[in-house]
């Protein structure tokens, strides 16, 4: 059973030079066909912010007691009730947060979907919604997080190439 409490406060938060450490997934599965089996059509989830204007990935705080892979998979269950497979990093960011004015390093990680859950810490204060690399690349307010995804997308792409051409 996992966890339905978010982890709060900033007194176990990760800084390098200043910069408070942050840690998201983009999360992601292969779209079911109508009669049950497994397309080659990917789909990623995007989630709200917590005030519902904007979407984005789940992503927040690394945490001393974690590892990186740890910080993104609970980031994605807390934010987005997903549980799967975290996956090679794709980059690391530099970034500016709006509310704060100071800077943040980002590290993005693809996470492959097993579950998704009825019921998750942030279920009250977030939606999520699963769309195609198009529509999730529109919705996402984040730079960042939209180069994060085009590197996931050639990723994923370049992989099914490669099976396609084994075959």
């Amino acid at each position: 059973m996992a966890c339905l409490v978010a982890r709060t406060g900033r007194e176990l938060q990760r800084y390098n030079m200043g910069r408070r450490q942050v840690v998201g997934c983009i999360p992601y599965r292969y779209k079911n066909g109508i009669d049950g089996t497994v397309s080659n059509e990917l789909e990623f989830l995007v989630i709200t912010s917590q005030k519902g204007n904007a979407f984005m990935f789940p992503k927040g705080g690394w945490e001393l007691d974690e590892s990186v892979e740890e910080a993104a998979s609970r980031e994605s269950l807390e934010e987005a009730g997903v549980l799967g497979n975290v996956e090679c990093q794709l980059g690391q960011w530099s970034f500016m947060s709006k509310s704060h004015d100071t800077y943040y390093e980002g590290y993005m990680f693809p996470l492959f979907v097993k579950e998704q859950l009825d019921l998750w810490p942030e279920k009250n204060v977030r939606q999520r919604i699963w769309l195609t690399a198009a529509k999730a690349r529109e919705a996402c307010q984040h730079w960042w997080m939209k180069e994060a995804l085009d590197i996931l997308v050639e990723r994923l792409t370049s992989e099914q190439k490669q099976k396609d051409e084994e075959v």
